[in-house]
């Protein structure tokens, strides 16, 4: 059984983290970038581990944000998002260890990936870590099938 989710909910999540990155970039290299850069990533951490629908954004999207939207929601399969979140994580990570270790430069790279990919989202509903689980799911179902219909040789 897969979860389904609002599809509207990780365009939320995503406009509010393309803020925060926003934040991060202007104010980097600072304690307070990588303080919310890790606190970002501790969202993200919560959104991989157990799932978008699990994290306060969602809370706040459930209670505040779409009992005042108009048209019905779409429902998605929540598994693409929550692989989006770990991706968000990997790069939220290697921002933070880079402005804690004094490579600025490394945590400005990975925090403007991350941003990028959270603005494609917020502003387009193209949510790139998802279209990449999608693509390596048929990566590994092609190459499944293959091995399955490739005949023994004698």
């Amino acid at each position: 059984m897969t979860t389904q989710i609002d599809s509207r909910g990780p365009q939320f999540t995503a406009a509010v983290t393309s803020i925060v990155l926003a934040v991060v970039l202007l104010t980097a290299p600072s304690t307070f970038a990588t303080v919310l850069l890790a606190a970002q990533a501790a969202l993200f951490a919560v959104g991989a581990g157990r799932g978008i629908q699990h994290t306060p954004l969602a809370w706040v999207f459930r209670t505040v944000v779409r009992p005042r939207l108009t048209r019905s929601p779409e429902w998605e399969d929540a598994a693409p998002p929550r692989f989006a979140q770990a991706v968000g994580l990997g790069f939220a990570l290697v921002g933070v260890i880079g402005f804690a270790s004094g490579a600025g430069v490394v945590g400005l790279v990975a925090t403007g990936f991350a941003l990028a990919a959270a603005l494609l989202n917020a502003v387009f509903k193209f949510c790139l870590g998802c279209e990449f689980y999608l693509l390596s799911l048929r990566i590994l179902k092609g190459s499944r099938s293959d091995r399955l219909e490739t005949p023994a040789t004698s």
